[in-house]
């Protein structure tokens, strides 16, 4: 492994070499990161699971610029044009972008202009203007007339030379640096309106004449312009002030002319030097770096975009389980009626019916009758609600069953449904159900994830749960294995019940495949239940290999051994045992016992194989066996006779579910179909710079409403409970002058940008749906 790489990534995280060194070695012999950073902190220093993915993350990259940085020098080798200093430079630079530029000048290309003025002899010409601008350039250039080359006149000779000139000056790396820079610093990105298009680009009105600083574009607006542009509404351009004119000198002309010592001094080639100049910035140069800039610009949105889904994605699948209760699933139809399934508290599936509760057919006493049979038949504690159509006029319907049978235990929540047809459409759900419609399995899948969140979400492609921001814009391919990432730390971090999880949960653990998970579960069904970790062995492809890096992460509750249930790995049990035997105590007493085990001491038990760093963690483990990290389970009350967005009425205070939390606030569902956006600005009374610092997707949170646009269905809410509809609504001028003042202090970072006026809530929700 290159040492460079190396001794980067350790700055980068600001920790030693042989840390990163040690980490690089298990991933490249086929360790997990959730392993890694579980049960190898001895190896790697003690590298945390975040830190341990950036490491994964970066190493990825510098190793694609190593194999690139190769490839060049090798290329330019092949040619005999790689000096010294070149190499120096290609060894030294530091980004893709900064090899490309040094490679440019050498790679291989179709014949451009100034190849053919080279090939007519025309870089002499070109050369002697360059160095001596005293030199006439037209008289300079008969010396250079070539008809068999096509060079008939001193201005198809001048023009050669200039094609060769464009080129030198376009490919220099170093001026190319220093231009990149420079435009990133201070260039402005404009996009405008397509004539013809005000109608059909309606949504995009905020950015018909828009401006604002490169740099400080935040990644939702960057990706909403994007959108515009790719579907034909909107043209981009790069420029130094909102009223540049295409005729307006440049100041990067003013830097090339300066790199290469040319100005204007009244010398026969000045004039003939600048027009060159000019001509390389507007033809070479300038489509060139917008080109790369504006795909900066996009990588990094799209980045940032990646990373608001997987937070989103993390809480969610993280968020509190109900726990193991019989459950009912309801998946509100209006036309088809409310699917309705029962499951036990394993998840199992025992019944299931259609109900017409709701209009249009509104078979209320019959559908009441068949919910009661069933919820006192399998003896129903929760009825899980899918938030889809019909979803308020269900939980209605429910909520008056059981106010009319106070005897019932039985609890109603909305469940957030996104996916649930994804799931009961696949491939697994077929083999799960092959004998359900397809609306049943949604509705199984809906109770199924009330009980469990992750286990259920765990079978249905990250991509579909939508937590995303303009997850449609972005690199499916860094979306898809981010997500990935994200699901297998929240499986390994919750751990893996071996004798209950799903094909699809098993197939999320470290060490684990699609087709290992698919032979456990195999043997299972075939031989039952597993008695202890030591039995996966006998799961055909389960090598010793694969136990290492699994095995810490299955449980096994109410197995043959106590450890087999808990995050304990089984190579260290002899630690565990030897604490057992050291107090003359059984081992299953030890578990559980704060007191006893806050008094050990870890350095008591230090041996060659195990240092203090595992000992702290298999204490911490034995203190909480199989602790589950998520939090306790809360549900959201939504308002009666709050149902549909008509009945919301400023000032309102409702109690709702954080939904998706983006960069600029968070959606919450407050029972109406529509979710309302807390714009970051009323997260909370004092500053915030990012909105999960208050809230994560999940969070049961009361929100006043501020604005309701019921024609365009935008609901502004705020967080800050004192703050009153009416006096924001008067506080600054309605409309795009508001937003864009917000959109201008925003790209500043400036305090003041979190204290816009209310109704900029509704703007900037506007901006927000377009990447919904």
């Amino acid at each position: 492994m290159s040492t460079a790489i190396s001794q980067r990534l350790a700055d980068e995280l600001s920790v030693r070499e042989t840390q990163i060194n040690a980490a690089i070695s298990l991933l490249d012999e086929g360790a997990t990161v959730p392993f890694i950073s579980r049960y190898r902190k001895e190896v790697t220093g003690g590298l945390d699971d975040s830190q341990m993915r950036q490491l994964e993350e970066r190493l990825h990259y510098l190793r694609e610029m190593e194999d690139r940085r190769q490839t060049i020098l090798n290329s330019i080798e092949e040619q005999g044009k790689l000096t010294p200093e070149l190499k120096q430079s290609l060894l030294a630079a530091d980004s893709k972008n900064r090899l490309e530029d040094l490679y440019l000048p050498y790679k291989p290309k179709r014949r451009t202009k100034a190849q053919i003025a080279r090939e007519a002899g025309l870089e002499p010409l070109a050369e002697a203007l360059l160095a001596e601008p005293t030199l006439d350039p037209e008289l300079l250039a008969q010396d250079f007339l070539n008809a068999d080359a096509g060079i008939a006149d001193s201005k198809s000779a001048l023009d050669g030379a200039r094609q060769i000139l464009m080129e030198r000056f376009a490919e220099d790396a170093d001026l190319l640096a220093r231009i990149r820079a420079f435009l990133q610093e201070n260039v402005l990105l404009a996009s405008r309106l397509v004539d013809g298009k005000e109608q059909e680009a309606a949504k995009f009105r905020d950015y018909f004449e828009h401006t604002e600083a490169l740099a400080s574009v935040p990644s939702h607006r960057a990706l909403a312009i994007f959108r515009g542009r790719n579907e034909g509404f909107l043209h981009l351009n790069l420029v130094m002030h909102s009223e540049e004119k295409p005729s307006d000198a440049h100041p990067c002309e003013a830097m090339i002319a300066q790199h290469w010592k040319i100005e204007d001094q009244g010398r026969p080639a000045d004039r003939w030097l600048l027009d060159t100049v000019r001509w390389a910035w507007r033809v070479k140069l300038l489509t060139h770096l917008q080109t790369d800039l504006l795909g900066q610009l996009r990588e990094r949105a799209e980045l940032e975009a990646i990373e608001v889904f997987a937070k989103n994605l993390k809480d969610l699948l993280l968020a509190a389980p109900a726990g193991a209760k019989a459950t009912i699933g309801l998946d509100p139809g209006l036309r088809t009626g409310v699917k309705v399934a029962v499951i036990d508290a394993n998840g199992k599936y025992l019944d299931h019916a259609t109900i017409y509760p709701i209009a249009p057919q509104k078979r209320t006493q019959e559908a009441a009758g068949i919910l009661l049979k069933l919820i006192k038949q399998y003896d129903v504690a929760l009825i899980a609600i899918g938030n889809g159509t019909g979803s308020r006029e269900t939980d209605k319907f429910v909520g008056d069953l059981l106010r009319q049978h106070p005897e019932l235990s039985t609890n109603k929540i909305m469940v957030n449904e996104s996916g649930a047809s994804i799931y009961s459409a696949s491939e697994f759900a077929a083999r799960e159900f092959p004998d359900l419609d397809v609306t049943i399995r949604g509705a199984v899948s809906i109770a199924r994830r009330l009980q469990d969140p992750l286990a259920e979400l765990v079978k249905i492609d990250p991509k579909s749960i939508g937590v995303g921001q303009y997850q449609h814009d972005v690199s499916q391919v860094q979306l898809a294995r981010q997500l990935d990432k994200v699901v297998e730390d929240c499986v390994n971090a919750v751990g893996v019940d071996v004798n209950t999880a799903s094909v699809p949960l098993l197939s999320r653990v470290s060490g684990l495949n699609q087709s290992i998970a698919s032979n456990i579960v195999a043997l299972r069904d075939e031989s039952g239940s597993f008695s202890n970790r030591k039995e996966l062995l006998k799961v055909s492809r389960f090598g010793e290999k694969t136990f290492e890096q699994a095995a810490g992460f299955l449980r096994i509750v109410g197995g043959d051994n106590p450890l087999d249930a808990s995050a304990v790995h089984p190579e260290s049990y002899d630690v565990v045992e030897s604490i057992a035997q050291r107090e003359k105590r059984e081992l299953s007493s030890i578990m559980g016992d704060s007191s006893f085990l806050r008094s050990l001491k870890a350095e008591d038990f230090v041996s060659d194989k195990v240092g203090i760093p595992t000992i702290v963690d298999i204490i911490a483990e034995l203190d909480k066996p199989g602790r589950d990290p998520r939090p306790e389970f809360r549900m959201a009350s939504f308002q009666d006779g709050v149902e549909k967005i008509s009945d919301l009425k400023p000032d309102m205070v409702l109690e709702g579910s954080v939904t998706n939390v983006t960069n600029f606030g968070a959606f919450v569902d407050i029972g109406v179909h529509q979710d309302g956006l807390v714009h970051i600005s009323a997260l909370a009374e004092k500053f915030v710079k990012d909105p999960r610092e208050v809230v994560k997707a999940g969070d049961i949170v009361t929100v006043k409403v501020m604005e309701v646009d019921a024609e365009r269905k935008r609901i502004a809410l705020s967080m800050r409970l004192a703050d009153k509809a009416a006096d924001k609504a008067s506080s600054s001028p309605r409309g795009e002058r508001a937003s864009r003042a917000q959109s201008k202090h925003a790209g500043k970072g400036s305090k003041a940008s979190n204290q816009p006026a209310a109704n900029t809530l509704a703007a900037a929700f506007a901006k927000a749906k377009q990447g919904r």
